[in-house]
């Protein structure tokens, strides 16, 4: 049975995600970048690449071995508790598709702009067109959420859309939304309305946050 609660990076094979081109666009050469939840380290080795010094955090024992036989800089942990690093240490703290998966958001949150001048997070919307019409029509759990799971065996215990998001940035306090962009969903007329309505034509959402 698919079961991503603990996944396991030795049983897929290495892919480049749409939302890393995006993502390291936003991040200069040369910058301290903190990826936490860095699964097998593939953004970790483009933005590397950009001469980044990068460290990184993940939770799963496969993809910590993947990372460290890369020769990345990376430890076995959680992302929502109290980071193991000084304040203000990392110029940008990362984290990609990851904020749904873990137990505390908030936490994670505050600590990237504890130990970050810049966070950047994506993440699934929950309030894309589709997951609307599934969820409306068929009465269940959204299909296109789950990405070939079940609802019973995915670690997506936390979903949510581009205002929730917007909502827990203004909870937290101190930080300004500066850009967000999306992964394509491949058709130019829905990539359109994405730009004019990003909460509902929006499937992967990339936001850039700043101290102030």
């Amino acid at each position: 049975m698919n079961d991503n609660r603990n996944y396991d990076y030795d049983a897929y094979p290495e892919e480049k995600r749409l939302e890393y081109d995006r993502i390291a666009r936003w991040i200069p050469p040369g910058s301290r970048v903190l990826d936490l939840g860095c699964g097998n380290g593939a953004l970790m080795e483009l933005l590397q690449e950009n001469n980044c010094i990068c460290k990184g955090i993940e939770l799963s024992e496969s993809g910590v071995r993947h990372c460290l036989d890369k020769g990345l800089d990376v430890q076995q942990g959680r992302i929502d508790e109290e980071l193991p690093f000084e304040s203000g240490s990392f110029d940008v703290a990362v984290c990609n598709v990851t904020i749904q998966m873990v137990l505390y958001p908030e936490k994670l949150l505050k600590e990237m702009k504890r130990v970050a001048d810049r966070q950047i997070v994506s993440f699934p919307n929950f309030a894309y067109f589709k997951n609307r019409f599934d969820l409306l029509v068929n009465g269940r759990m959204p299909r296109q959420l789950l990405f070939g799971y079940q609802w019973y065996s995915t670690g997506h215990i936390h979903q949510l859309s581009l205002k929730d998001y917007y909502a827990l940035v203004r909870d937290i306090g101190g930080l300004s939304v500066q850009r967000r962009d999306a992964v394509p969903v491949g058709y130019s007329l829905l990539d359109a309305a994405g730009r004019i309505f990003p909460n509902l034509f929006q499937k992967t959402i990339i936001v850039e946050t700043k101290n102030i």
